[in-house]
C-alpha cells in the first residue's frame, strides 16, 4: 500500500495544503520521503461534521456490527505485513521484535473489546419495577443503560507508534463506545499512522459504516491538535504524551461553553520501594532486574522506575552494585525522535550538575539518537528539599533516595505527586511495613505491584493505567483495560416509556 501523505476525511484520501511535514529515522538521521500535508480548517471542519453526524447511526447499530468492525480493523492491520512493521521501525527506531510485539497488542486490544461490546455488560442495563400501589405518590418504571458520549478526538503518542497510536487503545475504546474517531497523528510516526489510518478506513467502508465514523488528520503544528478539542462537537479528548500538552488540552476544554472531559496521561516516575527484608534476601538479583527494566525500550515507557526510595545501608549498597554493573554492561538505545532525546540528554545533565546528587553508574555511550542509561543517588532530606528532584527525566535514566529510616521514606511517599504505578519488594519479613504504608500508596497511584517493576502493562479486565493527577488528568479512569471504554460513555435513564420505543437491549428487561 503507497504511503501518499493524505489526511483520511470522508472515506477519502485528501493531501492537506497548510503546509507539509516528513518523517524522520532517529537510527540514521535521514528524513522519510513522501511529505505529509497539513489539515486546513477546513479539513478539520469537514471531519467533525461528519463525525457528529455518523455519531446516531454508529452507536446504534448493533453490538454484533460494531464488534465485527473492531475485529475488521485489526484483521487489516496485520493484512499490511512487513510494510507496516518496517515503517514503523524506521520512523521510530525500534527493534523489529519491539514493533512485532506492539502490533500484536495493538490487534488484540481490538479483538479484545470486540469481546466486551459482544458481551454488552459495558451497556449496565438496569430496571427498577414500578408500584402503582406507593403512597402518597406512584413509584414510575426507571430502566438505564449508558450511551456512547459523542465524536472523540485521539492524539497519538510518541512513545508506542501502534499501540497508543491511530488505532491504540484510545480508539479501540472509544470505537466500543459507539463514539466516532477522529485521530490526529504524531509527527514522529507519519508513514505508520496513514497506513494504521487507511486499515480503520477500509474497515468503515466494508462494513458499510457512516464515512464518518473515523478520520485521520495531519499537522504541521499545533493548530489542528487545538481546533479539534475546542470544536463544539468532540464531546471527548485521549491523549498520552507531556504534562504541558495534557494540561494546554485540558484548559482549552474546560473553557468551551460546552466544556469536555480530556482523558490524558501525562507524568509519572513510577516510585519503587526497596524494603529491608527483600534487600537482605536477594539485593543482587533486584539491581540486576531493575537494570533491565530502566532501560527495556531506551526507558521511554510511562512506567519506568524512574525513583528508587530505600533506607541506607550496607544491603541497599549491595543493591547499588549490583545495579551500576548490570547497566555497565548495557548498550545505549536510540530514543524516538531527537527531541526526546535532546531532552533526556538536559534531564541526565541537570542531575549530574546538582550538588547534591552523586552519579552510581552510567550504561554505555552511544551516538546520533542514542541514550545512555544512568542511575543517580540523593539523600532523603536532599530530596525532600528541592522539588526539581521529583521531575521526570524521560528515558532510562533514575534516582534512588536513600532514607535515613522508613518514617523518612513515608514522608518521601506522602510529598510526591499521583503516579501510574508504585512497586515494592518486599519479603515476608517486610508484611507489617507494607501494611502500614498500603493506604498512602492507594492514594497515590493507579497500579500497585509486588516484587516487580511497573514496565509492562497486561491489557486486561482488572488493569489500571491511569492514577491521580499529573499520572493522569482524570483519576477515576484507565487508558488500558476493559474499564477504559467507561471514560467515554454515559447513563441515560427512561422513566414509562412503552417497550415498543425502547432501546432493543431495555426491552425485554
Amino acid at each position: 500500500m503507497p504511503i501518499t501523505g493524505e489526511n483520511l476525511i470522508d472515506g477519502k484520501a485528501i493531501h492537506g495544503t497548510n503546509g507539509e511535514v516528513r518523517a524522520f529515522n532517529p537510527n540514521t538521521g535521514e528524513t522519510l520521503e513522501p511529505a505529509f500535508g497539513g489539515a486546513t480548517q477546513a479539513d478539520l471542519d469537514r471531519a467533525c461534521a461528519l463525525a457528529s453526524e455518523a455519531f446516531d447511526d454508529y452507536r446504534n447499530r448493533p453490538l454484533e456490527e460494531r464488534a465485527a468492525f473492531l475485529e475488521a480493523i485489526a484483521d487489516n492491520i496485520m493484512a499490511l505485513g512487513d510494510e507496516l512493521v518496517d515503517r514503523c521501525v524506521a520512523e521510530s527506531g525500534l527493534m523489529r521484535g519491539r514493533v512485532e510485539g506492539e502490533r500484536g497488542r495493538t490487534v488484540g486490544q481490538l479483538r479484545f473489546f470486540a469481546q466486551i461490546v459482544r458481551k454488552g455488560d459495558f451497556l449496565r442495563v438496569v430496571k427498577d419495577a414500578a408500584d402503582e400501589d406507593r403512597k402518597p405518590a406512584r413509584k414510575p418504571e426507571l430502566k438505564a443503560r449508558m450511551v456512547g458520549l459523542g465524536p472523540v478526538a485521539v492524539f497519538s503518542a510518541s512513545n508506542f507508534p501502534l499501540a497508543f497510536s491511530i488505532a491504540g487503545g484510545d480508539t479501540a475504546s472509544a470505537l466500543a463506545a459507539g463514539c466516532p474517531v477522529i485521530a490526529k497523528a504524531h509527527s514522529a510516526h507519519l508513514g505508520t499512522s496513514e497506513l494504521i489510518g487507511r486499515a480503520v478506513q477500509k474497515a468503515v467502508a466494508d462494513a458499510g459504516l457512516p464515512s464518518g465514523t473515523f478520520a485521520l488528520l495531519f499537522d504541521t503544528g499545533r493548530k489542528v491538535g487545538q481546533g479539534l478539542v475546542a470544536d463544539s462537537r468532540i464531546k471527548a479528548v485521549g491523549f498520552t504524551g507531556s504534562r504541558g500538552g495534557g494540561t494546554a488540552f485540558m484548559k482549552i476544554a474546560q473553557e468551551r461553553a460546552e466544556p469536555i472531559p480530556v482523558y490524558a496521561e501525562m507524568s509519572s516516575i513510577n516510585p519503587v520501594l526497596l524494603l529491608q527484608g527483600a534487600l537482605s534476601e536477594r539485593a543482587e538479583k533486584i539491581g540486576a532486574a531493575f537494570a533491565q527494566s530502566v532501560t527495556l525500550g531506551a526507558g521511554q515507557f510511562c512506567t519506568n522506575p524512574g525513583l528508587l526510595l530505600a533506607v541506607a545501608g550496607d544491603d541497599l549498597t549491595r543493591f547499588e552494585k549490583s545495579a551500576a554493573e548490570e547497566l555497565a554492561k548495557l548498550p545505549a538505545q536510540t530514543m524516538l525522535t531527537a527531541g526526546i532525546h535532546k531532552s533526556y540528554e538536559e534531564g541526565v545533565s541537570r542531575l549530574e550538575n546538582h550538588a547534591a546528587v552523586t552519579t552510581l553508574a552510567h550504561g554505555q555511550a552511544g551516538q546520533n539518537c542514542q541514550g545512555q542509561a544512568a542511575l543517580f543517588t540523593v539523600s532523603g532530606q536532599e530530596f525532600l528539599s528541592d522539588p526539581a528532584l521529583h521531575e521526570e527525566v524521560f528515558g532510562a535514566a533514575s534516582l534512588l533516595v536513600r532514607c535515613q529510616n522508613m518514617a523518612e521514606l513515608q514522608t518521601i511517599l506522602e510529598k510526591l505527586e499521583g503516579q501510574l504505578t508504585i512497586a515494592v519488594h518486599l519479603a515476608d519479613s517486610d508484611s507489617e511495613s507494607v501494611r502500614s504504608l498500603l493506604p498512602l500508596m492507594e492514594r497515590r497511584a493507579g497500579r500497585l505491584l509486588v516484587n516487580g517493576f511497573g514496565t509492562g502493562v497486561e491489557v486486561s479486565t482488572a488493569m489500571v493505567h491511569g492514577g491521580p493527577f499529573p499520572a493522569t488528568s482524570d483519576g477515576r479512569s484507565t487508558s488500558v483495560g476493559a474499564l477504559a471504554i467507561d471514560r467515554f460513555l454515559r447513563p441515560v435513564s427512561y422513566q414509562d416509556f412503552p417497550a415498543a420505543l425502547l432501546p432493543a437491549e431495555l426491552r425485554d428487561l
